[in-house]
């Protein structure tokens, strides 16, 4: 078994949907980004490269690529685990913090955890998301963006 710890943060922008693990959470006062600012599942997507000692998300998803321009991070994430798959790796388990003062993400979790289950061919009660604030302080604070913090365990298939 191995473990890889995941970690991303996108300012926040107006004019873009929110996203967060695959899930559209409002349409206005999303994430800035080269694909659609997913934070939640890029840092998930660090944590299984991580992890599986395959590289970081910007090796194999580059930020400069304009072929990649607004892909969807589900999308992302469904080439991370077949690449893992390939690499004789699977996904056992995630757990992911994520930091931001707005919106309320309490709704949302279940929803989160049940499509990031599917892309990674787990169940969702292997899936842990959480959601926090940093009571005012710091980028997260001041509604200037958001972070989200991931442990990926994985084990090999032989």
């Amino acid at each position: 078994m191995r473990v890889g710890i995941g970690y991303d943060a996108h300012k926040l922008a107006s004019g873009r949907p929110l996203i967060l693990g695959g899930i559209e959470i409002s349409k206005e006062n999303g994430l800035e980004g080269h694909s659609d600012g997913d934070v939640l599942i890029h840092s998930i997507i660090d944590a299984l490269l991580g992890a599986a000692a395959l590289g970081d998300i910007g090796q194999h998803f580059p930020s400069d690529d304009p072929a990649l321009a607004g892909i969807k991070s589900t999308v992302m994430l469904t080439k991370v685990q077949k690449l893992l798959d390939l690499k004789g790796w699977r996904a056992l388990n995630i757990d992911a913090t994520i930091v931001a003062e707005k919106p309320r993400l309490t709704p949302y979790i279940c929803l989160m955890r049940k499509e990031i289950g599917a892309l990674l061919a787990i169940e969702s009660q292997r899936v842990s998301v959480k959601a926090t604030t940093t009571d005012g302080l710091g980028f997260t604070g001041n509604l200037s963006g958001v972070t989200c913090h991931s442990v990926a365990l994985i084990e090999s298939k032989t």
